[in-house]
């Protein structure tokens, strides 16, 4: 029976769950857990940044499509459209809502559709055999999106005013409502400093780790490489991924009382906060105090929540403020 026991508790330490902390839990926490139920909600700024940038973007789709074609041509909206809203505005960051596979994915789905409405006369197989020849598709091409399939199946089943455009129906309306709906993403989330889009629009990036205690923080290197070893699709970017595991280690040296790090003069942290709260502040003096986290240290805001804003306060504020410490991509003003 050791056998047992050791693969047992090897088991335990792969989930990340003993036997006590399973049985711990509530019949309702279990069973929010089994479906998947978050258990923290997002700001309320973020869902009305969100449903209002999915309005202004859908109604942009819709009324320049209207313009070109005339009233009668709502059919040439692509339905899926919908759901891409969704990802580029309530989850900007979210690798299935990224330029690459809005743009790529719902084309390749396209193509894949109208291949099988041609090409399989049965309606039901074609029309699985689209979604199904379309996530395989996405993923050689490394362009997963979740409304690609219905992309695709809307070739098959969307009727003769669709079947006569084939595969012209991948330019348009496919690929000029997801540029049109890609641009309007840009626009909208842009003056948010905190969910620009694209993910790559974000203006700063993490400082490598120094020598010392942060030696043993992951870098993006390396939530990338325990991504591919435990095989799993994750809808969220590795720089995000690691930003979440630097702020819940923070809070754990927090918690457990160590000491505010030494906050350099020149450098620029970012705040834990997200939302309309989200800034970055530079420090740029430092006056000494009786004790180390009684140091005063001035800051400007660089950018976010008071932009150009000069501002003091103790080095223990300052430390229950911040979360990592970033470098901008260009010089901030």
């Amino acid at each position: 029976m050791p056998d047992a026991d050791a693969r047992s508790a090897h088991r335990e330490i792969l989930t990340g769950k003993s036997v006590t902390q399973q049985t711990a839990k509530s019949v309702p926490a279990r069973l929010g857990h089994f479906l998947g139920f978050p258990a923290a909600a997002q700001h309320r700024s973020e869902r009305w940044a969100a449903a209002l940038g999915a309005l202004l973007g859908v109604a942009v789709v819709v009324a320049l499509t209207h313009a070109l074609l005339g009233r009668d041509a709502a059919v040439f909206v692509v339905p899926s459209l919908g759901a891409t809203a969704v990802l580029v505005f309530a989850a900007p960051h979210s690798l299935f809502a990224q330029p690459w596979s809005v743009l790529a994915g719902n084309l390749l789905a396209a193509l894949v559709g109208v291949a099988c409405q041609r090409w399989l006369p049965e309606p039901t197989l074609a029309a699985a055999a689209a979604v199904a020849l379309s996530i395989a598709v996405m993923h050689a091409a490394r362009c997963i999106h979740p409304p690609g399939g219905a992309t695709a199946l809307a070739a098959v089943i969307g009727g003769p005013e669709i079947h006569q455009l084939g595969f012209a129906y991948a330019l348009f309306p496919v690929g000029v409502n997801c540029l049109l709906l890609i641009a309007a993403g840009i626009a909208w989330n842009y003056p948010f400093a905190w969910r620009r889009y694209p993910a790559s629009l974000m203006r700063y990036v993490h400082v490598e780790a120094g020598h010392g205690a942060d030696d043993a923080l992951p870098d993006e290197r390396h939530v990338r490489q325990a991504m591919a070893r435990l095989n799993v699709v994750v809808d969220v970017a590795p720089e995000e991924l690691q930003e979440v595991i630097e702020q819940s280690l923070a809070l754990a040296r927090e918690e457990r009382g160590v000491p505010p790090p030494g906050f350099a003069v020149g450098r620029c942290y970012g705040g834990r906060k997200s939302g309309r709260h989200w800034s970055v502040r530079q420090i740029v003096d430092r006056h000494a105090g009786e004790r180390p986290e009684q140091d005063v240290l001035v800051y400007r805001v660089v950018d976010g929540k008071g932009r150009h804003r000069l501002g003091s306060c103790t080095r223990a504020e300052f430390a229950r403020w911040a979360g990592r410490e970033l470098r901008p991509r260009k010089a901030t003003g």
